[in-house]
C-alpha cells in the first residue's frame, strides 16, 4: 500500500512542478523585469540639421555681373514643445513637435531619461496631462497615434508623424507601455 501512495504522489508533484515552471516562465515573459536594469541609449540628430554635403565649386559670375548671395537653407522649426512629467516610472526630458524643411513633422524626445520596460511606445494623444496616478491611464481614452516603439529609454530620438495626421487634434505625448496600458511619462504640448 505504501508503494501505491508514492506512485500517485509523483505524477501530482511533477504536474505541480511543471505548472509552476510554466507560470514563472510566463511571468518573466510578460513582465520582463530584467529590462529595469538594462538601459538603451539612442542619440539621433534632428533631421534637416546636418551640414549639406560639399558640392562642386561655384562658377564665377560673368564679368560685371553682381555676385549672387546664397539663400539660407530652410531649417526645422519647433511648432510645439513641453517637458515630460513622471507617471508610472520616473521620467524626465523634453518633447518637441518639429516641422522639417520638407513639410513633414517629427516628435523629438530630447534628453529622455526613463525606465526601460516591455512594449514601450511613443504616442501623440488628445488626452490632458495629469500629475500623479490620475494621469497614468488616460492616454488611451481618446484619440491617439502610435509613432512606433520607443527606440531607447535614454537619449534624444525622432519619431516621424504620418502625413495624414491632423496635428491640431493632438495636445500631448506619452511614453506608453502597451503591455500594461499605463503611461511611464507624458508631456503637454504648448504651441509656439
Amino acid at each position: 500500500m505504501g508503494r501505491g501512495r508514492k506512485t500517485l504522489g509523483r505524477p501530482w508533484a511533477l504536474g505541480a512542478l511543471v505548472a509552476l515552471a510554466a507560470g514563472v516562465g510566463l511571468g518573466l515573459y510578460w513582465f520582463q523585469p530584467w529590462k529595469l536594469w538594462q538601459d538603451r541609449t539612442v542619440q539621433e540628430a534632428l533631421p534637416g540639421t546636418a551640414a549639406p554635403a560639399a558640392s562642386a565649386a561655384p562658377t564665377a559670375p560673368p564679368a560685371g555681373a553682381p555676385a549672387a548671395s546664397p539663400s539660407p537653407a530652410p531649417r526645422p522649426r519647433t511648432v510645439a514643445a513641453g517637458a515630460l512629467i513622471s507617471h508610472e516610472h520616473a521620467t524626465t526630458g523634453g518633447v518637441k513637435l518639429v516641422r522639417l524643411p520638407d513639410g513633414s513633422h517629427v516628435v523629438r524626445l530630447e534628453d529622455l531619461d526613463t525606465s526601460n520596460g516591455p512594449d514601450l511606445r511613443v504616442w501623440l494623444t488628445d488626452a490632458p496631462v495629469k500629475e500623479g496616478r490620475a494621469g497614468w491611464r488616460v492616454f488611451d481614452d481618446g484619440a491617439y497615434v502610435s509613432l512606433g516603439k520607443l527606440k531607447g529609454n535614454k537619449g534624444s530620438q525622432n519619431y516621424a508623424v504620418p502625413a495624414d495626421v491632423d496635428l491640431s487634434r493632438y495636445t500631448s505625448v506619452s511614453i506608453w507601455c502597451d503591455r500594461f496600458d499605463v503611461s511611464f511619462g507624458a508631456a503637454r504640448l504648448t504651441r509656439s
